[in-house]
């Protein structure tokens, strides 16, 4: 039971995100436009990297989201990224998706939206299915790669994305966004804007996303919405958000283990099997993922001088659902169940749920002059999340109600930071500093309570030089830590990590022609790195591997061949090894020396060909090569998933009408254009068997694979008025 925060606090907090508007709207019009955006950038500046900066990133605006903006995940619309590796459980984009940056997996990706924590607090993991449609209401994405900026919420451990809802809009505005395509996907979106009216502004987006998926049954539905309410003036920005939504998606994280069917029946999906009392196969109608989620955030940002601006935000986020499932031939008695006139074993179905709260505060205070950017921040914020299961029917009778584990997770985690940049004729001077204290109380079935505490200081140096108008050159070195997440308790890997992240750069700017390229060196301590294998709801199992490191080069570039004719390429090139891994093989402890770490390819190569064949066309062709990567860290030739080339067609034209209808925005996008079969995806598992030969053990490995849609397709249209 939570013990920090009822029903009544709940309440408190709620009404005054409701009325706190009420307070503050009913000013005369704003006159200065410029000064506004710049108090709208401090909302997410506290997280993000400027020009100068020696940090390695990538922006995306909404204009270039807008044209692949047809239904699909975030992770998917940021696929053709450097370094970026995305993968979806239904095979075609819709439902649960997930990216890797530098082959680190969604829990060393630190994702925060307008500067507020995002990933989960104990599984440190991003559910973007949680917030269905939330790419309609962006205005722009940064990718940080490496350990990057301060940040407030989870460490960074390949990559931070930082995400911004949209600005307040100076005029009235509605839009209409329908579109439909292959397994049944289909998206209906609703959006308007009061425009700046006595210096108060509203914005809402209603969002329904349903898809059939690839996958046998990978169904999902998804309602989202989207609501903020601005105050601006020209020194004063107060922004209230509230967003959030429901998803159902019938299970699909359980691959295919079998070669057989991953060759003829590629959308074969185990979940929800099982057998009736002839023997026949049967599926399970109910074995669905059910999550609310809601966001509530509050930033008031103030400029209290030319060279002074402060920013503070409160925010709270609820979240309350379950995954059910039917189990075949279980032991009652390992629920708290009576067993039926001598029958111990029965099938049942049983409901996993978790209901948790995240609440608190982050605030900045930022000092800027020509020569000197200088900003001290910090956060405070609690997670109370409870588990609990529940079974709902058995075979023999229906239980009264019956919670088999109910067990905690709280945690508070609290940062302060000093970040400085200070130029120096052509050179600028970096600094961050950032002190984290993570405390952690947990109670399971599976491990001992845990009462754990952390204690982290996070600096990062950092240098750029302006040799000449077109060329720069940086250099960055950072260090990070990191504290377990709840699954590594369950599974004895409990000890913090650390990362020393180097990086050197080198940015070219002429013309038509932009390119950034840098080299990077991560050298881990501690790194928990997927084992390849999966628990038994579908999430990886992490393992400390001792030293490790991933070293590469990365260039992007953007090149406009002509006023109509652009290219985007992008190139990753690493190395990823556990050194000197150990690991116990046929009874036996062996050091196997360097092995690449799992799921971290040695190549990821993208690339965007646009082309404008007349005003407010666009034809892109997106492509994205991933080498062959490993699923374990043994380097086994059972765990290598294959390399694949994958093409996108992505075609967008506005007809400007301006007569009632300022425009028809026309959208298609053609997945897997070449119809390849790949799976982008895949688990490694291993274990001893001592029974087909007693008195030796013998190690047994297996592996299952996520196949992804061939060539699909979707089209939109978008009425603006």
């Amino acid at each position: 039971m939570k013990t920090l925060f009822n029903t009544s606090t709940k309440l408190i907090l709620l009404s005054a995100f409701c009325f706190l508007p009420s307070a503050i709207f009913a000013q005369e019009k704003t006159k200065d436009s410029t000064k506004v955006n710049q108090l709208d950038e401090v909302t997410v500046s506290a997280v993000r990297a400027k020009g100068k900066n020696p940090i390695t990133f990538s922006n995306l605006s909404k204009k270039e989201i807008a044209p692949r903006n047809l239904g699909q995940d975030i992770p998917i619309l940021l696929n053709y990224l450097p370094s970026v590796v995305t993968t979806t459980d239904a095979g075609n984009g819709v439902g649960y998706t997930y990216m890797r940056v530098r082959g680190a997996d969604g829990s060393r990706i630190n994702v925060t939206l307008n500067g507020i924590p995002f990933n989960d607090s104990e599984s440190q993991g991003t559910f973007f299915v949680n917030l269905p449609d939330f790419a309609s209401s962006l205005e722009s994405v940064q990718l940080q790669r490496g350990v990057g900026m301060s940040t407030n919420g989870a460490g960074a451990f390949g990559a931070s994305l930082n995400m911004q809802t949209k600005s307040y809009q100076e005029n009235a505005y509605a839009e209409i966004a329908n579109s439909g395509g292959s397994f049944g996907t289909r998206k209906h979106t609703l959006a308007f804007g009061t425009g700046l009216h006595n210096h108060f502004e509203m914005n809402v987006r209603f969002s329904n996303i349903a898809s059939d998926g690839f996958i046998d049954r990978a169904s999902s539905n998804l309602f989202g919405y989207f609501f903020n309410a601005n105050y601006v003036t020209q020194t004063t920005l107060v922004k209230v958000l509230a967003f959030g939504g429901k998803e159902k998606t019938y299970q699909a994280w359980y691959g295919i283990e079998d070669p057989e069917k991953l060759a003829n029946d590629r959308t074969f999906n185990p979940a929800g099997m099982y057998f009736d009392d002839n023997g026949n196969m049967q599926f399970y109608d109910d074995e669905t993922d059910n999550y609310t989620q809601n966001h509530f955030q509050l930033h008031w940002s103030e400029k209290w001088s030319e060279k002074w601006i402060s920013n503070a935000a409160f925010h709270y986020t609820i979240g309350k659902g379950y995954f059910e499932q039917y189990r075949e031939d279980e032991v009652l008695a390992d629920y708290n169940l009576p067993d039926f006139q001598g029958n111990t074993v029965s099938d049942l179905v049983r409901k996993r749920w978790l209901d948790n709260d995240f609440f608190g505060a982050v605030f900045s205070l930022n000092y800027k002059t020509s020569k000197t950017d200088v900003m001290l921040g910090g956060a405070a914020n609690r997670y109370l999340g409870d588990h609990f299961g529940e079974v709902v029917w058995t075979q023999y009778y229906i239980p009264n109600t019956n919670r088999y584990y109910d067990n905690i997770g709280n945690k508070d985690d609290v940062n302060v930071y000093a970040k400085a940049a200070h130029q120096v004729g052509k050179l600028n001077v970096f600094a961050d500093l950032q002190y984290r204290m993570v405390f952690y109380q947990a109670t399971s079935f599976r491990f001992s309570d845990v009462n754990d505490s952390f204690r982290f200081f996070n600096p990062k140096l950092g240098l750029n030089f302006d040799l000449n108008d077109k060329n720069s050159f940086y250099g960055y070195f950072g260090i990070a830590n990191k504290e377990p997440r709840r699954d590594d308790y369950e599974n004895g890997s409990v000890k913090p990590e650390r990362l020393f992240d180097y990086e050197l750069g080198w940015k070219y700017q002429s013309g038509k022609v932009k390119i950034t390229a840098n080299a990077f060196y991560m050298n881990y301590q501690n790194q928990l790195v997927l084992t390849g294998a999966l628990n038994d709801v579908g999430s990886p199992i992490f393992t400390n591997s001792g030293k490790s490191y991933r070293v590469g080069l990365e260039v992007e570039s953007v090149v406009a061949l002509t006023d109509k004719l652009i290219v985007n390429p992008n190139v990753t090139f690493s190395q990823n090894k556990n050194q000197d891994f150990v690991f116990q093989r046929d009874g036996v402890l062996q050091d196997l020396g360097n092995t690449n770490i799992a799921f971290s390819p040695d190549w990821v190569l993208g690339n965007r060909i646009t082309y404008m064949p007349v005003k407010d066309m666009q034809i892109s062709l997106l492509s994205k090569f991933v080498s062959e990567q490993f699923m374990g860290n043994i380097d086994s030739e059972q765990s290598k998933l294959d390399a694949y080339f994958v093409n996108d067609l992505n075609v967008s034209y506005e007809w400007k009408i301006n007569k009632g209808i300022k425009s028809m925005v026309f959208s298609a996008l053609v997945n897997n254009l070449f119809n390849l079969e790949y799976e982008s995806n895949g688990y490694f598992y291993t274990y001893d068997d001592n029974w087909s030969n007693p008195g030796s053990v013998t190690t047994i490995e297996g592996a299952g694979f996520y196949p992804q849609a061939g060539i699909n397709f979707l089209a939109g249209l978008t009425l603006k008025l």
